[in-house]
């Protein structure tokens, strides 16, 4: 699993906050290991150096392995609420998406002997 973390001229990506970043991603997505190829954050603060309400972003891009990329981004009011924010609209996302995969309309019905049960 590919981890790639930039952020933009507001905030400085120190090998604090990359470690972090790392760390919480593989922790989050341990499940998915094999099947999410490669993850790209991008960390902005839309402010610059004004303050504001819901300024620092954060957007991660998930490829999962033969399929389309996934993309969700979260604003907060600092770094670490948009970082988990983003996390937590991903896993859900991907949960989502990997559910109607595996479980995917038209497979054949489960079908109860009617017999089996009289017994």
């Amino acid at each position: 699993m590919n981890i790639e973390i930039r952020t933009d001229k507001n905030i400085q990506g120190s090998e604090r906050l990359i470690s972090y970043v790392r760390e919480e991603l593989t922790q989050e997505f341990q499940r998915y290991s094999e099947r999410i190829t490669h993850f790209s954050v991008h960390i902005s603060d839309e402010n610059g150096d004004k303050t504001g309400e819901h300024d620092k972003r954060c957007m991660i891009e998930a490829r999962p392995a033969g399929m389309k990329p996934v993309a969700v981004t979260h604003k907060a009011a600092n770094i670490d609420h948009s970082i988990h924010g983003a996390i937590d609209k991903l896993k859900r996302s991907l949960e989502h998406l990997y559910e109607k995969k595996d479980h995917h309309r038209g497979g054949l019905p489960e079908f109860v002997d009617v017999d089996d049960e009289a017994s």
